[in-house]
């Protein structure tokens, strides 16, 4: 029910916009503006997006919870599609997205809201509660060394042009 009401409501608020705006500025300014947010928002959704990426990163080699740099990440591409939308409602949301503090306040929002169970970044196979051996993984095992035939008797096996 919310997604369809969000599909009626922004465009009717647009396009209520793009009408009050265009009056008081004019249809060539209106337009300018559009355009303007729209590389604007592309180079700060950029930039916004290399940092998340790097957070994202750090986050997985320091093995901490990835969950944040992720959602940041999420964000600011929400935020990108959101400014190549003409609009000035849908470019206010994609630009408020961009600000760090909200994305962070966001993210608390919608992480109260969410209950995860466990999270372990370095969980091991057999349970968590499976000792290492100092000496890492070692497997003992019997083996037979084989001679290859020689080249002489080898015919090719057809699937290369050789």
């Amino acid at each position: 029910m919310w997604l369809f009401i969000a599909f009626l409501a922004i465009p009717l608020i647009e396009i209520t916009l793009f009408i009050q705006i265009g009056g008081a500025i004019g249809l060539g300014w209106t337009l300018a503006t559009v355009v303007l947010t729209a590389i604007l928002g592309t180079i700060l959704v950029r930039n916004q997006g290399a940092l998340a990426l790097g957070q994202v990163k750090s986050s997985f080699n320091d093995m901490r919870d990835p969950t944040e740099p992720l959602a940041h990440g999420a964000m600011i591409l929400f935020s990108g599609a959101l400014l190549l939308t003409p609009g000035f409602f849908t470019d206010a949301i994609g630009f408020l997205l961009l600000v760090p503090a909200f994305r962070s306040w966001a993210f608390a929002a919608i992480r109260s809201r969410i209950d995860v169970q466990t999270f372990d970044a370095r969980a091991q196979p057999g349970g968590p509660n499976r000792t290492r051996d100092p000496r890492g993984d070692v497997i003992e095992g019997d083996y037979v060394e084989v001679q290859p035939e020689p080249k002489g008797n080898q015919k090719p096996s057809g699937w290369t042009d050789h």
